[in-house]
């Protein structure tokens, strides 16, 4: 079955570049035209990758990535921003709604189809049965088989990035994970992504488990603490 891929901007000719060199590659592709026509569409869709730009009417790709975040089935879908700014807010802003990616305009087809290839590789390799051992950590469950989190009574709700970080760490409790390490392992080669990237899902995942299960190791990286 090919994997299926949302793509979202308000132009139409940058759609129908995009979705044409996606479709050659044999990915099933669908389109929307505005962040809130991507929220509907990838609700019936169920796409592996949103290609989506931050600049839209009607809802901007920042909130559209927000409202599809709130969607249980939706949480293992990679989401990718298409922005023609350059400036490191916007990335992390994206980041911080809940987005795993960017490639700035103007669009390269050679390189969007190299990144598109990775994320796709990666994201089957993560979806093979018996991923590894559920973790249990106090009243934290960490099922990665199913990817559930559990706090207490508590089912969590974590993008596939914030699970894959927090089952990292969780996998070697006390291990200090460099930055490098991270971005490695739960971004993988092929993903450009910024430092603070890994800031941002630290604080989300922070927000949902508490502080105090993990730890900033200043100037090299984070750790599991329990």
């Amino acid at each position: 079955m090919s994997s299926k891929i949302l793509v979202v901007d308000d132009e139409v000719d940058i759609v129908e570049f995009i979705c044409y060199n996606l479709e050659k590659e044999g990915y099933a592709v669908q389109s929307a035209n505005s962040g809130r026509e991507a929220v509907e569409k990838a609700k019936s869709f169920q796409p592996n990758l949103i290609i989506m730009d931050v600049m839209m009417p009607q809802m901007d790709g920042i909130e559209a990535c927000r409202k599809i975040r709130e969607n249980e089935d939706l949480n293992k879908s990679f989401i990718m921003f298409l922005t023609a700014r350059n400036e490191e807010y916007s990335e992390i802003a994206g980041f911080d709604a809940g987005g795993d990616d960017y490639v700035t305009k103007p669009i390269k087809p050679r390189a969007l189809l190299s990144r598109v290839h990775a994320i796709m590789k990666r994201q089957n390799a993560q979806s093979e049965p018996d991923a590894g051992e559920v973790l249990t950590h106090g009243d934290l469950i960490i099922n990665p088989n199913e990817y559930i989190v559990k706090l207490g009574d508590e089912k969590l709700s974590l993008p596939r990035k914030e699970f894959d970080l927090l089952y990292l760490l969780a996998s070697k409790p006390a291990k200090v994970f460099t930055r490098e390490k991270i971005l490695r392992k739960v971004w993988g080669t092929d993903v450009f992504v910024v430092d603070r990237t890994i800031d941002v899902h630290i604080r989300k995942i922070r927000e949902k488990i508490g502080d105090s299960k993990i730890e900033t190791v200043k100037g090299v990286g984070y750790k599991f603490v329990g």
